[in-house]
């Protein structure tokens, strides 16, 4: 194998090397950004219960959905 080979070989080796890190970085910055990406819900619903259909907020003593008028859980 001559000189030329070898170093078409490693500028290959090296070409697919960049290509594979910068797909596992662009990855690795989309799922940082999928997890640390605020819910449209908030966190305490005071003592509310949230409709499982339409997502609305509902009374505690409520027994169907205030919007969509569907029973609620518990």
């Amino acid at each position: 194998m001559d000189q030329t080979t070898q170093l078409l070989l490693l500028v290959a080796a090296t070409t697919v090397a960049i290509v594979a890190l910068l797909l596992m970085l662009r990855r690795q910055r989309v799922d940082r950004e999928i997890a640390t990406r605020e819910s449209r819900y908030a966190t305490s619903s005071e003592g509310q219960k949230r409709c499982p259909s339409c997502g609305a907020y509902n009374t505690w003593t409520d027994r169907n959905c205030v919007q969509c008028r569907r029973k609620l859980p518990g």
